[in-house]
């Protein structure tokens, strides 16, 4: 790495996808190779969904932009990594940065932007600077800049810091904070790939996306595919905290059994796994056979395991907490919402509830769902939908708690 020290800890593990052998500029040679069209027939074949939570087909994003008729697009990398549990991003910043920069580089060059910008969470200014120097070792080798080797594309890459909000993880929210405004959600239609950055045609992708493009290409979307489930191929990046001896960013192969992934972790006693991050759902050891993947249990990676000493209600609380802070109070759903979902769990404490209560607050939980206008307000009630779905006997009727005072 031309003495640019990023912590390189974890070396290339043999039968990983991602975390497999790579040297920077492999993915941008083999792009300027094939073209922009294989590049989207080979994403295509790969069925790579984006890996910040959503899901949506990054062919599909990627082809959307590129048929957009414009005179500037651009490419942004969400590293906004806000959502309470997760940690795989700033991995890849710092121990693979060619993954990400290349897959970057191949972003621009297929949808024909020239301009590329990381938006790096504003916790991770420490990295601020040795990313910036990697990014003069790729110049130097002709990797961005003018005229990439030889090709007659030019593309460079600049990193803004976000602004420490969790809203601006939501890509139209970040765009606007990009732009120098407050970060809140745009109305959709339009959306970022035909209207995002200042009005241009605008790919926005999560880190772990964009890194895993050049093995795609290198290996091709067939091999990819063979990973994973027919729904969700590949591998995924899991940050894995909590109640479990060896914490940390795991990659496993979608379609990965939470029990397996529990016992490679070294959990014991589990009483709970909450996949998701606080936005997430609650899984209670009844399901434990259920299986990471779109078509089960999705995550953009978050991972937090709670042994039998936990108190469902305090986490839920802390969970509504975070909420409550975060929400930017732009739509009532989300910004009433939070703070009503918030004071049933401090009664649900307290012992002061009614079941009258909490049947009014599950229909105001799956309200947000629908009407919030952006992914905070709309995932926000999750974990207390899913906490009071599978965790029952616990929050009602530890301590005498549910009998005397509802209906």
């Amino acid at each position: 790495m031309d003495n640019v020290n990023l912590g390189k800890a974890n070396p290339p593990r043999e039968g990983s996808v991602i975390f497999s052998k790579y040297s920077r500029g492999e993915g941008i040679k083999k792009a300027l190779e094939i073209g922009r069209e294989n590049i989207l027939f080979e994403l295509r074949e790969s069925k790579l969904k984006g890996r910040g939570g959503a899901g949506f087909p990054t062919a599909t994003k990627w082809m959307l932009v590129a048929a957009a008729v414009a005179d500037e697009k651009y490419v942004v990398c969400n590293a906004d990594e806000g959502e309470p549990g997760t940690f795989k991003d700033r991995v890849l910043l710092l121990e693979y940065p060619e993954l990400v920069f290349d897959g970057m580089v191949v972003a621009g060059y297929t949808i024909g932007a020239k301009l590329g910008i990381v938006y790096l969470r504003g916790e991770y200014e420490y990295m601020l600077q040795p990313l910036k120097d990697y990014l003069e070792v790729m110049r130097k080798d002709n990797l961005l800049g003018e005229n990439i080797l030889g090709s007659g594309y030019s593309y460079d890459i600049f990193i803004r810091m976000g602004s420490g909000a969790y809203v601006c993880g939501e890509e139209t929210a970040l765009i606007e904070s990009l732009e120098g405004h407050r970060g809140e959600a745009r109305n959709r239609p339009p959306y970022p790939v035909n209207t995002g950055f200042w009005g241009r045609p605008t790919t926005v992708n999560n880190v772990e996306t964009l890194a895993t493009v050049p093995h795609i290409l290198l290996k091709g979307g067939e091999w990819y595919a063979k990973h994973g489930t027919s729904k969700s191929s590949g591998s995924k990046l899991f940050s894995i905290s909590g109640d479990c001896e060896k914490p940390g960013v795991y990659e496993l192969p979608w379609g990965t059994k939470i029990k397996d992934m529990l016992e490679k972790v070294g959990a014991k006693n589990t009483k709970a796994v909450q996949i998701g991050g606080a936005s997430g759902v609650c899984i209670p050891k009844s399901q434990f056979e259920r299986t990471l993947a779109y078509e089960d249990v999705a995550t953009g990676g978050s991972i937090m395991i709670f042994n039998e000493s936990r108190s469902m209600v305090k986490i839920l609380k802390n969970f509504l907490e975070f909420f409550v802070e975060e929400s930017c109070g732009q739509c009532t759903p989300c910004r009433v919402g939070n703070v009503k979902l918030l004071e049933c769990v401090e009664n649900i404490e307290k012992g002061i509830f009614t079941f009258a209560e909490i049947a009014k607050m599950k229909d105001l939980a799956k309200t947000m769902q629908v009407a919030s206008k952006c992914g905070l307000g709309q995932s926000s009630p999750n974990a207390f939908l899913s906490i009071l779905e599978n965790f029952k006997e616990e929050l009602f009727n530890k301590n005498g708690f549910g009998g005397h005072n509802g209906k």
